[in-house]
């Protein structure tokens, strides 16, 4: 009688071997150096907002002294709430997202239609206008205040929020960042195809160039708003302590001969304290179109 004889099960059901650290595909091990690199870093960019916050907590005579406060006092909402009502600050944080939100719109949408024109398109002088939009970002903006301020007044626009946006919905950065993304995202061949299927160009954008820009829109996004929320130079100029925005409204609260830097430094938390928000909402899915856009690169 033969002996029967077992198939060896195939090599998709074989187990295998996990790879270690340091061969391919297998995560690299962090050593104590790399730790302490990191606890260095990490201390630096978030050492000066902790003590904002131990500053906010403290009163104005407890930080003249010497040594400064290292450690968080009780005046924080007391503080916090004096700056509020001093600065204004609910119509400067209102405004703020208003400016801050429509000039991150603007310059996404933009930017991903500029970017995606000088990428994938094909017209005449197409690198010299790349090579002038690339050109602006060497201009310092303080050279267009002057002609800026001009227009505004022009059009009778100041001390409006308009002022501080329409300025600042198209970047040079932004259309620069999205052409070099998708030149590797977004394949050449897709593009024709949907042409070749008849779709017209604004079914292109919206079809296949949006979600192929998605991640980099989502970064760009983002980057924009913490930009136009921390802007100071142009809404200082533009605008006044009765529509500011929160960059704005700060610069009110040193009154007197002594001003208290307790409860400027509350209102600065005040001001610091949607971002951190947005982050802590937000920066998974940051992080991972940054990731998401490495990889594609």
């Amino acid at each position: 009688m033969a002996l029967l004889k077992t198939e060896a099960p195939p090599a998709a059901t074989r187990r295998r071997r996990r790879p270690r650290a340091g061969e391919a595909g297998g995560q690299q091990r962090a050593g104590k150096l790399t730790y302490a690199i990191l606890a260095l870093f990490t201390a630096i960019s978030i050492g000066p907002l902790i003590y904002t916050a131990i500053a906010a907590s403290r009163t104005n005579a407890r930080l003249a002294e010497t040594p400064p406060p290292l450690w968080f006092g009780g005046n924080l909402f007391s503080n916090m709430e004096t700056a509020w009502t001093d600065a204004n600050m609910d119509l400067a944080l209102l405004n703020t997202t208003i400016v801050a939100a429509s000039v991150a719109a603007g310059t996404v949408l933009f930017g991903t239609l500029a970017g995606f024109a000088f990428a994938k398109l094909r017209f005449r002088l197409k690198n010299l206008l790349l090579l002038l939009v690339i050109g602006t970002m060497m201009v310092p903006p303080q050279l267009s205040v002057v002609p800026l301020y001009m227009a505004i007044a022009e059009l009778g626009w100041i001390d409006q929020l308009q002022t501080v946006i329409l300025p600042f919905l198209v970047s040079a950065f932004g259309v620069f960042f999205m052409r070099q993304y998708l030149i590797q995202a977004l394949p050449t061949e897709l593009v024709e195809a949907a042409r070749v299927d008849g779709a017209s160009s604004l079914r292109v954008i919206w079809h296949v160039v949006f979600p192929a820009a998605r991640p980099a829109m989502a970064v760009l996004g983002m980057l924009t708003f913490v930009f136009a929320w921390n802007e100071f130079f142009w809404p200082i100029i533009a605008l006044t302590q009765e529509n500011p925005t929160v960059q704005v409204a700060l610069t009110g609260l040193p009154r007197g001969h002594n001003p208290d830097q307790s409860v400027i430094m509350a209102g600065a938390l005040l001001g610091t304290l949607p971002l951190l928000l947005l982050l802590l909402l937000f920066g998974k899915q940051i992080v991972g179109g940054i990731m998401h856009g490495a990889v594609k690169g």
